[in-house]
C-alpha cells in the first residue's frame, strides 16, 4: 500500500523517516498557530478618562471588540502593567455581541486563567487567558465581560477606544443584557486576542498616534483606517487570513512620552511581541515635530526620527517582520502649523520616500494633501482642525493601501 504526498508516493514503513528528513514533502495538514486577531496599546489612563460612577470595584463591565480574522479556539490577554495595585477578577465572560449592551447568551464562554476562573494581576503584570473552544467567525463583534473585585486607584486601559463600554453593578457577566447601565466610551485591562488559525494567517501591526487611533472616527462604527483596511482584507481571497492589529495611541510620540510611552518603548510589546506579526506599518511622528519650539529643534527631531525609524525598521527585520513607511500627513493650517514644522515634516517625508530604508512606502502625505497647497489636507476629509481626518478622510486612507503589500507571506 502507498500514499500520496505533495512530492511522491512512498509505502508506509517509510513515512515517518522521510517527514523527518523532508519536512516540504509532508502530507498536507491543517497545523495552527496563534495569530493576533485583536489589539490595543495600554497606558496609564488619564484622570478625566477614569471608569464612571458606580466604578469597577465589586461591579460589571462589558467591552465589544471588532476582530480581524476567525478562528475555532481563542485566548484573551488583560493588562494591568501601569497601576500601582492588583486588580482583581471574579468572572471573566466572553461572548458575541448582539449589539449595544446585549449578548448571544447561546455563546457564553467563561475564561479561565491558569484553571481560575477568579484571579487576581499584580501590579505591573499581564496574564493570558486559558485557550477556549469557541467559533469566531471574522470580522465578529465579540462582548468581554468583567466581573471586578477591588481595583486600583489608578488603571491601565486604551482610552481611545471609538467604542461604547457597558458599566452594571454586581456580577452580571451571564446577563444577556443590563437593565441599568452606565456607558463609557474607553477600554480598561483588555489588550490583546489571538485564535487559533491556518499556517497561512498573518497579523499587520498598524503602530501610529491619534490618526491610527481613529479620533474623528465614528463611535461604534468601526471605521479608523486600520478597520478600512481588514475590512478589505477579508473581503479579498488572496488575504482573508491576514489580520490588522491597531497599536494606535492618541497623543502618542515617538521619542518622547507624550501621552503613553513612546513608541521605542512600547516597540517591542505592542509589535514585536504580538503573535504571527508579518508586517508593520509606522504611522507616526506628527506630535514629535508639532511640540517643538523652533527651527533648530525641529530639524533635530526630524533626524532623531529617521534614526528611530531605522532602528525600528532593523529590529522587526530581525524578527523576520517586513515594514512599510507612512509619510507624514500635512498639517498646514492645524495648530502644529509653522512653516519650520513644516519643513521637518518634509525633511522626514524625502526620507521615507528615498532613503529605501523600508520595505515600502505608503504615502499617505500624496494621498490625503490639496494638490494647489500640499502642506494643507483636502477640503471635506478632515475634522475642521487640519490635523486629524474624519471618516471620510478614514476611508481615503485604508482605500488607498495597495493590498499586494501582504500578497506574500
Amino acid at each position: 500500500m502507498s500514499v500520496k504526498t505533495s512530492c511522491f508516493k512512498i509505502s508506509l514503513p517509510l513515512i515517518a523517516a522521510l517527514l523527518i528528513l523532508s519536512p516540504g514533502c509532508s502530507p498536507k495538514s491543517e497545523a495552527t498557530k496563534w495569530v493576533g486577531t485583536w489589539a490595543s496599546s495600554q497606558q496609564l489612563v488619564e484622570p478625566h478618562n477614569m471608569p464612571p460612577e458606580p466604578g469597577l470595584t465589586n461591579n460589571t463591565l462589558r467591552q465589544i471588540v471588532r476582530t480581524s480574522i476567525g478562528g475555532d479556539s481563542l485566548r484573551l490577554k488583560l493588562s494591568n502593567l501601569f497601576s500601582d495595585d492588583s486588580v482583581e477578577l471574579n468572572e471573566v465572560m466572553i461572548a458575541l455581541s448582539s449589539g449595544s449592551h446585549t449578548t448571544d447568551s447561546t455563546t457564553n464562554t467563561p475564561l479561565s486563567f491558569g484553571g481560575e476562573r477568579t484571579i487576581s494581576i499584580a501590579a505591573g503584570e499581564e496574564i493570558i487567558s486559558d485557550p477556549v473552544a469557541f467559533k469566531l467567525e471574522p470580522l465578529s463583534e465579540l462582548a468581554i465581560t468583567i466581573s471586578f473585585g477591588n481595583t486600583p486607584d489608578n488603571i491601565t486601559g486604551h482610552p481611545g477606544s471609538r467604542t461604547t463600554s457597558y458599566l452594571t453593578t454586581n456580577n452580571s457577566v451571564k446577563d444577556a443584557g443590563f437593565d441599568d447601565f452606565v456607558e463609557t466610551d474607553h477600554w480598561y485591562l483588555i489588550n490583546a486576542i489571538d485564535v487559533k488559525a491556518p499556517e497561512t494567517a498573518a497579523a499587520i501591526v498598524t503602530l501610529g498616534n491619534s490618526i491610527t487611533d481613529g479620533r474623528g472616527s465614528g463611535t461604534n462604527k468601526q471605521n479608523r483606517w486600520p478597520d478600512i483596511l481588514a475590512q478589505r482584507l477579508a473581503n479579498n481571497e488572496a488575504t482573508a487570513n491576514i489580520s490588522v492589529l491597531n497599536h494606535g495611541v492618541g497623543g502618542n510620540c515617538v521619542l518622547k512620552p507624550c501621552l503613553g510611552e513612546s513608541a521605542l518603548d512600547r516597540f517591542q510589546r505592542d509589535v514585536i511581541d504580538q503573535q504571527g506579526v508579518k508586517w508593520l506599518i509606522i504611522s507616526i511622528g506628527v506630535n514629535d515635530i508639532g511640540q517643538t519650539p523652533d527651527s533648530t529643534a525641529a530639524m533635530t527631531v526630524a533626524d532623531d526620527l529617521i534614526a528611530a525609524f531605522s532602528s525600528m525598521i532593523e529590529d522587526a527585520h530581525a524578527a523576520g517582520i517586513k515594514v512599510y513607511g507612512c509619510t507624514i500627513l500635512p498639517f498646514g493650517e492645524s495648530f502644529y502649523y509653522a512653516p519650520f514644522r513644516e519643513e521637518a515634516r518634509l525633511k522626514v517625508n524625502d526620507w521615507i520616500r528615498n532613503s529605501k530604508s523600508f520595505d515600502a512606502v505608503i504615502d499617505f502625505d500624496l494621498a490625503t494633501q490639496t494638490p494647489e497647497f500640499p502642506r494643507i489636507m483636502q477640503v471635506g476629509i478632515h475634522t475642521g482642525d487640519y490635523l486629524h481626518p474624519n471618516e471620510k478622510g478614514y476611508k481615503l486612507m485604508g482605500e488607498y493601501i495597495d493590498l499586494k503589500l501582504f500578497s506574500e507571506l
